[in-house]
């Protein structure tokens, strides 16, 4: 029987780093994902936990609106750029060097929890975000970002080809390449999960709802700035918001 185990990125770290975070695709997301948390900015100091932190970037971020960050990552390359930053920041923050779902029994509950990009690297994501969900304090909020089976079986689909028979039996998950995450996730199921664990949505975002569906030659002959205008008037609207490559969900407990 093999073993699953969750994602350490300490091996593709400097590939991760300019495949994700150095391109527009990345800048797209953090530009969505402050914006759906822009109510924070303002908020008086909250205790924030970003479970599977990467390198901090949105951590950072409310750090320094006079938020108590704490933050964890499986990852210690992730987890050292993360420090880096605070430190260049001259901002202070917890750090440990573990899985958020071994790290919840030890930590109190927060204000606001912070879960972007992780689940789909867990070998067991709707557990774990049933354990990171008990850390969110009564009238609190989780942010929580995961990769979007649709997109996945969309845009595979649209390829055609040898892709075809793996979609239809489900043995395309985790396979070819190795920044493909092997467990996206249904926002329909999530979103089940998450009601019954007492949430609420206040906001659902798809990011990168037109772009990834693109070619590399519409994309090449597209200008950006329009392109981003039309990802943001139609990334909240029903049915495309559920075609996002990430889709991005605020939860009120």
């Amino acid at each position: 029987m093999t073993i699953k185990h969750d994602r350490n990125f300490d091996d593709l770290f400097d590939r991760f780093d300019s495949k994700i975070y150095d391109t527009v695709k990345g800048e797209w997301r953090l530009r969505l994902l402050k914006e759906d948390l822009a109510q924070f900015v303002s908020a008086s100091p909250l205790d924030v936990w970003d479970a599977g932190c990467g390198q901090g970037q949105i951590s950072l971020w409310l750090a320094e609106q006079g938020h108590h960050l704490t933050l964890c990552d499986l990852s210690e390359k992730m987890l050292n750029t993360a420090k880096v930053n605070f430190e260049q920041a001259n901002i202070t923050a917890n750090f440990y060097q573990k899985s958020a779902q071994s790290l919840a029994s030890e930590l109190p509950q927060f204000d606001l929890v912070i879960c972007h990009a992780v689940l789909e690297w867990l070998s067991e994501p709707i557990s774990s975000l049933q354990t990171i969900m008990q850390k969110v304090k009564p009238n609190g909020y989780l942010s929580l970002l995961f990769y979007n089976r649709n997109a996945m079986v969309y845009s595979n689909v649209l390829k055609g080809g040898w892709r075809l028979p793996p979609i239809l039996n489900d043995s395309y998950i985790g396979k070819g390449n190795k920044l493909t995450p092997p467990n996206p996730q249904f926002p329909h199921e999530i979103i089940d999960v998450i009601h019954d664990a007492g949430f609420t949505v206040e906001t659902h975002t798809g990011v990168r709802i037109f772009n990834d569906y693109m070619s590399q030659q519409a994309r090449d002959n597209s200008d950006q700035t329009v392109l981003f205008e039309l990802e943001h008037k139609y990334c909240r609207m029903p049915t495309y918001r559920d075609m996002g490559r990430y889709i991005h969900l605020l939860l009120k407990r």
